[in-house]
């Protein structure tokens, strides 16, 4: 089974970035089954749910989110229903939708799992490491979505889970590491897969908005050009659906115009 997992989506020129690249991936690498980080989709900050549907109809099968989850109060609304939506799984208290799920491929379950780190994080979460421990011990294939600012705690996490699940991607910090490997067990991991966004901006964001907020102390707030040239960062995991093991993983980067 060929997974194509995307950085995240950031804005509306990563909503295109997507669109546009999404069949001739589909295509080129014969995927069976699309995940896309859409935490910072809607104006950079959480998801709408027209912008929910957007990436559905643009054929991702299953959208994760992040430490913004909740950037947009709307999500109140439309996630308990979302079945194509993942919020982090570890945040602590009653909260609505689900952090991981279980899709049918051609017949072969696929568990999706979101997971927000603890370092350097404003909400409150409980050990990821506990709440990956948590899940069913059913044997399937499984890819975990590790949001988190942490290098070294996602490699921690994916360490421990060696060989206990197919792939752990990190997301969040938007710069796609060159570290993709298969760990010694048979766990696909990457620290960082990137975004989907300006091209030529600041992990998404405008550059120009960026260097007169932070560098020339203005008050004013960051902003995103919507008008700039699109990229996305992902990549494909090839999985084995006997061993439940990862054969591959291939780090993909381009800008699209």
């Amino acid at each position: 089974m060929r997974i194509l997992f995307y950085g995240d989506v950031v804005g509306k020129v990563g909503r295109e970035a997507v669109h546009l690249s999404l069949p001739s991936l589909v295509q080129k690498y014969s995927i069976d089954f699309v995940i896309a980080n859409g935490e910072n989709i809607s104006r950079g900050k959480g998801i709408t749910e027209s912008d929910y549907h957007f990436l559905l109809e643009s054929g991702v099968d299953v959208i994760t989110l992040g430490n913004h989850w909740h950037g947009k109060q709307q999500i109140d609304d439309f996630l308990p229903d979302a079945e194509n939506l993942l919020r982090p799984l570890n945040l602590k208290g009653k909260i609505p939708g689900s952090g991981t799920a279980v899709f049918q491929i051609h017949g072969i379950p696929l568990r999706v799992t979101n997971l927000l780190g603890e370092a350097w994080m404003n909400e409150e979460v409980d050990s990821p490491l506990d709440a990956l421990a948590s899940l069913s011990s059913e044997p399937m294939l499984h890819v975990v979505d590790f949001h988190a600012e942490s290098t070294s705690e996602k490699a921690i996490l994916a360490h421990y889970y060696d060989g206990l699940v197919s792939a752990i991607i990190g997301t969040h910090t938007h710069v796609q590491t060159n570290d993709a490997i298969i760990l010694p067990n048979g766990t696909a991991f990457l620290t960082d897969v990137g975004m989907c966004g300006d091209s030529d901006g600041i992990i998404g964001w405008d550059a120009d908005s960026v260097t007169r907020h932070l560098v020339k102390k203005e008050n004013t707030p960051f902003s995103l050009n919507d008008n700039a040239r699109p990229m996305i960062s992902a990549c494909v995991i090839d999985l084995d659906e006997v061993t439940l093991k990862a054969k591959s993983i291939l780090p993909l980067r381009k800008v699209m115009r």
